[in-house]
């Protein structure tokens, strides 16, 4: 059988390793030089122009991530060494915060709550009582709930200390707006299902050497043609298959973005209305990560959380990274504003003031501003997502199609696996 996979993000990855280890016959076509979608390698540079390795977003994975850890060391990657592991860290610059420890779930989450600093005993203890009905109730909720309804009854230190940035890490949507189901499966998930589940793994290695590079480099090595820098153009049912462009195949699945493969499906020749107009309902949300330089600061930990809510206004980025504690240069930062709206220039120039304003830091040099604008899908209370099936023989993945993950990387891999399983049949 003679598969296409279209798109080399982590879905399409996915799809095509999977296909190849069930028989068939794979040829990626991506439009980009570099694999890797929305989580690749990006040729950035320093002020000066000397070439410096960045990601067009910081993203990190979690322990929870079961298919997309066997599926990196399936293709040979090294997850003890390209990821760093720490228990799940929610802490700010002043210590304050979440941190779990190393107990046994949920062992570990209670013992963490109980232990956070610049929380009252009442904040804790409603937080507490949450979970635990949230588990009485199966982790389910009414599908019109968002995030910001269902934990009404918490504390706004709660709230702004651990919940929104949560919600908007794991779902890149503002709690008001975002989907209570959606986040409840991320805790279920993460932080009730197994030991190691909530633990953060931070990439040390680049997003396209993570997994993309080494997933390609299997398939071609077991008979699969790669071709990048290719983008489809027309895709067509034809008497004898699927024909992409000047090639036939037995079967096609789109790995590629809700718009392209949206483009490619309506001009296949073959009617698919419903799930052209589920997929051309879907929202976005943007992520915007900002690089700066801080010549010879090392964070406190890898990764901390910023405060968004302060005396002078709203402040935008969530999160920042210390790239130098994983494997780059000494004193290089990525701040991560997720949901992120308005120009990237302002927001930019916002972001420094933040970071030095926050972290204590006198220097703060820009360095290249990276802006995913349509990074993930808004995952609203109650979306309809288009499924994987689209016609016999043509099927779609990715982090947007029907599942019960939001726009993860797990949610990514799992998608294109389940593409590749069912495009046997």
């Amino acid at each position: 059988m003679k598969t296409a996979v279209i798109g080399a993000g982590w879905s399409g990855c996915a799809a095509a390793v999977e296909a190849t280890r069930l028989g068939q016959q794979v040829t990626v076509f991506e439009a980009a030089r570099i694999p890797g979608g929305r989580a690749r390698r990006v040729d950035g540079q320093w002020p000066d122009g000397t070439a410096l390795p960045l990601d067009n977003g910081q993203h990190i994975l979690i322990g929870a991530y079961s298919d997309t850890l066997r599926l990196m060391r399936d293709v040979g990657v090294d997850t003890e060494t390209s990821l760093l592991r720490l228990p799940l860290t929610m802490q700010f610059p002043d210590g304050t915060g979440l941190k779990l420890p190393q107990l046994p779930t949920p062992l570990d989450t209670l013992v963490g709550i109980a232990g956070v600093r610049g929380w009252t005993w009442r904040d804790k203890l409603l937080l507490m009582h949450a979970a635990v009905r949230w588990q009485w109730a199966g982790f389910r909720c009414a599908p019109q709930q968002s995030v910001a309804q269902l934990c009404q009854r918490l504390s706004p230190a709660v709230m702004a200390g651990l919940i929104e940035p949560l919600c908007v890490s794991a779902l890149n949507t503002p709690a008001e707006r975002a989907s209570a189901q959606m986040f409840l499966r991320v805790l279920r998930d993460a932080l009730f299902s197994h030991s190691g589940g909530s633990n953060l793994l931070l990439p040390r290695a680049d997003l396209s050497a993570l997994l993309p590079d080494a997933a390609l480099a299997w398939v071609a090595q077991r008979g699969g043609e790669v071709r990048l820098g290719h983008r489809v153009q027309a895709l067509v049912f034809t008497a004898s298959g699927w024909r992409v462009d000047d090639a036939v195949f037995d079967r096609v699945i789109l790995a590629c973005p809700p718009t392209q493969a949206a483009r490619l499906a309506q001009a296949c020749g073959l009617p698919c209305e419903a799930w052209l107009a589920q997929a051309r309902a879907l929202q976005f949300e943007a992520i915007t990560t900002v690089y700066a330089f801080s010549p010879g600061t090392v964070l406190a930990r890898p990764m901390l959380a910023l405060r968004t809510c302060t005396p002078n206004g709203p402040v935008p980025a969530q999160f920042v990274f210390d790239r130098g504690q994983l494997g780059g240069p000494i004193g290089l930062l990525a701040f991560v504003v997720s949901a992120s709206t308005g120009d990237s220039a302002a927001l930019g120039s916002q972001v420094l003031a933040q970071g030095q304003r926050q972290l204590g830091l006198r220097t703060l040099n820009a360095v290249q501003t990276i802006v995913e604008k349509r990074a993930t899908f808004a995952c609203l209370p109650g979306l309809q997502r288009p499924s994987a099936q689209i016609l016999p023989g043509l099927l779609a993945c990715g982090d947007y199609i029907d599942g019960p993950y939001p726009a993860t990387l797990e949610g990514a891999v799992r998608s294109g696996l389940q593409a590749a399983r069912a495009a046997i049949h």
